[in-house]
């Protein structure tokens, strides 16, 4: 499989809110890493909200992130009649990658205090 790294990094306005884009992507979305720096970063309190552009769909919401982090973001599955697929023993979701053709993924931050930036790495196969 072939991967690519895009790179974002986003300052906060006074009010604590940045949006940040990637190029237009193709493919899975495999993992999403924060990297709070030493100094000058976000707030404690700082939520994410990193959607695709034009489609809307949730790839990672977390409210009052407070350090460098990895996720490998999953979205649950559904079956042929629309209803979320799940394993029969448990009924827990069956999840699978987060697919994105054309469309740039969007990064939102709201709370993040009045100054400061975070770098996102955005990792698409």
């Amino acid at each position: 499989m072939y991967a690519t790294k895009h790179v974002v990094t986003i300052a906060v306005a006074a009010d604590g809110s940045g949006t940040g884009y990637t190029p237009v992507v193709n493919g899975r979305v495999l993992a999403i890493s924060y990297i709070k720096p030493t100094s000058g970063g976000y707030a404690d309190t700082v939520d994410f909200d990193i959607t695709t552009e034009d489609s809307a769909v949730v790839i990672w919401d977390e409210d009052n992130v407070t350090a460098s982090k990895a996720v490998f973001p999953r979205a649950g599955t559904h079956t042929t009649a629309g209803v979320a697929a799940v394993y029969a023993a448990a009924g827990e979701p069956v999840l699978d990658h987060i697919p994105i053709a054309n469309e740039r993924i969007k990064i939102s931050v709201a709370n993040g205090g009045t100054s400061g930036t975070g770098t996102f790495h955005v990792i698409v196969g």
